[in-house]
């Protein structure tokens, strides 16, 4: 269990990683985007990313990964 909440975040890590090193200006632009929409839009777009992080999971785990 560890043992994957420890992969889950490298992974998570390395993607970040990766679009800040690769692209730093899209980075702006986009908080920039996030910064001009109502609160409640970017709370929908958290619960809408956090319903296909959970839906994922329960897929890979079923797959048996």
């Amino acid at each position: 269990m560890i043992g994957t909440v420890v992969l889950a975040l490298g992974l998570v890590l390395i993607v970040e990683g990766l679009v800040l090193a690769l692209a730093p200006t899209r980075i702006e632009d986009a908080l920039r985007l996030l910064a001009a929409m109502p609160a409640e839009t970017r709370r929908l777009i958290g619960f809408g990313a956090l319903a296909l992080g959970v839906l994922l999971l329960a897929l890979a785990r079923s797959l048996g990964a």
